[in-house]
């Protein structure tokens, strides 16, 4: 018998860091692992099934969704995406600690049907500087940083939900501070059950 892992949601909009420090979380420790989304949009150029996502056709995911087998799921221009229930449940069971790399919807989706989720939204510093850092990465038109920059003013609103906002002026402070997250949610008596069984009559 283990304890029980952390299931932890990182959000944010596009250019804010949560993809490095995810990488970064992952890199450090190897028992957190990183749920893989389910889709069922074509794989693109050098996209692997089962690495970047779970390729799906329709009628698969929709069972998914009237089985209840998802923990969220949304669709985005034709396409469903979502979070496999058993991989999530199963990782926790086992005591490994889970993170989901996923949008605002699907995290208050989480909250719902997981109250124990730590979500965790990682802000840019200001409007200008994400601006400055999508133009910076040289992959989206004119047309699609504006449209990104639109979606991260309504996030921004949405973010006083969770439970955590690192805002990301520093890439290594705010690993930090995302590490030190983890470190105190920890500390929390539901993680030690084991602990407590001991002292049981």
């Amino acid at each position: 018998m283990q304890e029980k892992g952390l299931l932890l949601v990182l959000s944010g909009p596009s250019g804010a860091g949560k993809g490095t420090i995810s990488l970064a979380l992952q890199k450090e420790n190897p028992s957190l692992r990183l749920s893989v989304s389910a889709t069922t949009r074509q794989p693109r150029k050098d996209e692997v099934d089962g690495l970047h996502y779970h390729f799906l056709k329709k009628e698969v995911f929709k069972n998914l969704i009237n089985n209840d087998q998802l923990l969220e799921w949304a669709e985005v221009y034709g396409n469903y995406y979502g979070t496999l229930r058993r991989f999530v449940q199963e990782s926790l069971e086992q005591g490994d600690d889970v993170m989901l790399e996923i949008d605002i919807q699907g995290a208050l989706q989480v909250r719902q049907n997981f109250p124990d989720a730590v979500l965790i939204f990682i802000a840019p510093p200001s409007k200008s500087e994400l601006r400055s850092r999508l133009i910076s990465r040289d992959t989206d038109s004119k047309e699609e940083i504006e449209k990104r920059l639109g979606c991260a003013i309504s996030e921004m609103e949405l973010a006083r939900q969770y439970d955590f906002i690192v805002i990301n002026d520093d890439i290594s402070k705010a690993l930090e501070k995302v590490r030190a997250v983890i470190t105190v949610e920890k500390l929390r008596p539901r993680y030690h059950e084991l602990f407590f069984m001991q002292f049981k009559q």
